[in-house]
């Protein structure tokens, strides 16, 4: 009995694990009304970038209470306030990756579990270490799957087999 539990269970994993490889994940700018002039493409992995070392996402500016979407379908795994991020959430989407939205204002009032594409998620603000700059969403991607090929020799190299440049992924 015990043999046939973990046999179901390595299946289901094996099957979960591949449907999540194989999800379309189709980006959006996870700002509303953004396009490429409202960010500066140099600032991934930008060093130095205060007690962060490296900057691992990049900041999309705009006026505050901007709404900000979620850039691809996933699964909340959780709403954080305070620290760097300040006020902000973590998906998990399709490709097994993380996607990381930090310094809003205010989140939506109906976030549940699961969030489609393009549903607003929160409003771009000045929270946590963005206090006293301008509004702007930090959006970060990583891999839950490691990508060792893209560790090299810069400051916190080997992350980048985690730390993924979200600018490479978004729809323009």
């Amino acid at each position: 009995m015990k043999k046939k539990i973990l046999r179901i269970l390595k299946w289901s994993f094996a099957i979960l694990f591949v449907m999540g490889l194989l999800l379309p994940q189709d980006l959006m700018i996870p700002v509303q009304g953004a396009n490429q002039r409202d960010w500066n493409s140099e600032t991934f992995w930008y060093y130095p970038w205060g007690s962060s070392i490296t900057h691992k996402g990049v900041d999309i500016f705009a006026k505050e209470g901007t709404p900000v979407v979620s850039a691809s379908h996933g699964i909340k795994l959780f709403k954080f306030s305070g620290s760097k991020g300040g006020n902000g959430v973590l998906l998990l989407g399709p490709k097994w990756r993380l996607h990381y939205y930090a310094h809003f204002q205010e989140y939506a009032d109906d976030l549940g579990v699961f969030i489609p594409r393009g549903k607003i998620i929160g409003y771009v603000g000045t929270t946590g270490n963005a206090m006293g700059k301008p509004a702007h969403l930090h959006y970060s991607l990583a891999t839950l799957i490691p990508y060792p090929w893209r560790t090299d020799d810069d400051r916190q190299g080997w992350m980048k087999m985690f730390i993924l440049n979200p600018l490479d992924y978004l729809e323009k």
